[in-house]
This record gives C-alpha cells, structure tokens and sequence, in this order.
C-alpha cells in the first residue's frame, strides 16, 4: 500500500479535495459479456481526455484498479479494460498466462475486443462530458501488445503508450495503420523484451513511418511499474523508473493533447 502512495505522489493532477469515482461497464462483444471500469474524478473537467487502460496479463485485479486511479487522478477519464470477459478472472501466473497466450494467439480477437473497449470508452465518457476526439491507450506488459494492436487494426486512437509491454505482432505491415503516436517505455536490462524485438518493432514503425519513440531505462527489467513484481533479474518494481515513466506519459498527452 505505501508503495501506490507512493506512486500516487506524482500520477495525482492536483486536486487534492478530488473524489475518485468508479463505475463497472457490462458490454457483449459476440457471445462473450465484458465487464470493465470506468474512472474518474468528482473534480473532472469538461472535454477531458479518454484513457482506455489494459493492465497486465492477471487482468481486473483490485492493484490495476488502484493504478487506473491514479492515473485518473483529476486530469483524465480511464476505463480499465476486461479483455478476457468476465468469467474469466486469473487468480494466479499460471491462469494469467494461459488467458493472456489465449488472446495472443488470435491477434483478430484480441483487436476486435480492444476496439469494442474503446468504443464503449466513447460513449461512457461522452456522458461525462470527455472529449471523445481525444482517446489514447495505454498498456501494462501484456497490455501494452494489446494496446499496439488496437492501434495496428487502425483504430482512432491519438496516443498509445505501453509500459515494459510485448512489442511483437504477426503481421509487420499493419503498422501502417496506426494513426496516432506512440511512446514506448522500457526497461534496458528486461529479459521478456529482449534486444531482437526491439529491432523488429523499431524496424516496424519505421518502415510505417509512425510517429514513435522509445525510452529504454537503465537499471529496469520487466513489470517496472508493478509495486507488487519482486522476480529479481526479471519482473522487479523499479519506483524511480516507474516515477519517470508515468511523468513521460502525462508530458506526451500533454503534447498530442493540447496542441
């Protein structure tokens, strides 16, 4: 707990009087129903920007959602994606990894639930006065493969960030697709992410000629970001580079944002 107060010291707008509120979204995507979360502050302002955020590979956990509230904070509207469905709920690595290899394994699906998600953001932030014009995605390790994909099928997405996120896809050329910008934060020494894929994606987005960037940070392997990662030369909490990281986001809406 001391670790997400922690984070929230640099994700929190500045509203300290803010409220964090949340609601769950029930939606069928085929025969499957999904339930995410939607996110936001008492003390939100008209036309504020869309979030759609997918967290890592165990899902709708009680930690992503902490951590899509601060990213929240009083700045931006998030949605925390199920894009399992909602009987599907990992209770641990194993059950992660069969539903996350599941999905990875049908990239068709896995962009077809993505994009209904940020369709539904749409609508539920429209109620709440968000800027539809203004979406971005972000993803966390398996959640941030999904976010690119999203973003590859051509979805209408202006920003896409992912965090120590899986960069490979089986198609290369569908990266001319992606519409909007994309920043990629990674750890330097993460063995998951390993120097071949970072060729394969730089080579990918350059080809396309995207609007890309990638910080590589010392010291950080895999789940930098996760304050509950302690695999030591794996997936380990690095709260200086995830400090960074999440001040790199925010600096890059406001870029794509505000201009």
């Amino acid at each position: 707990m001391i670790k997400f107060l922690t984070l929230s010291a640099f994700l929190i707008a500045g509203n300290i009087n803010a409220k964090i509120l949340s609601k769950d979204v029930r939606y069928k995507v085929g025969d499957t129903f999904y339930k995410s979360t939607i996110v936001y502050s008492d003390k939100i302002q008209k036309s504020a920007p869309l979030v759609l955020m997918v967290p890592n590979w165990k899902g709708m956990t009680a930690e992503s959602l902490k951590k899509a509230k601060l990213v929240a904070a009083d700045k931006y509207i998030v949605m925390m994606a199920d894009v399992y469905g909602e009987s599907v709920r990992p209770k641990d690595n194993k059950e992660a990894k069969a539903a996350s290899s599941k999905m990875k394994s049908n990239i068709s699906k896995l962009r077809t639930v993505m994009n209904r998600a940020v369709d539904v953001l749409k609508e539920e932030g429209k109620k709440l006065n968000g800027d539809e014009n203004k979406v971005a995605a972000i993803g966390f390790c398996f959640g941030g493969s999904a976010v690119l994909e999203s973003a590859r099928s051509g979805k209408d997405l202006k920003a896409v960030v992912t965090f120590h996120g899986n960069l490979l896809t089986p198609n290369l050329e569908d990266a001319k697709n992606i519409k909007g910008k994309v920043l990629v934060l990674h750890g330097a020494i993460d063995p998951v992410v390993p120097k071949n894929e970072l060729e394969s994606f730089e080579k990918e987005m350059n080809n396309a000629n995207v609007d890309w960037q990638l910080v590589s940070f010392s010291g950080a392997v895999h789940s930098f970001t996760n304050p509950t990662a302690n695999s030591e030369g794996r997936s380990k909490y690095h709260p200086l580079v995830a400090k960074r990281s999440f001040i790199m986001m925010n600096n890059f809406f406001d870029e794509v944002f505000n201009k």
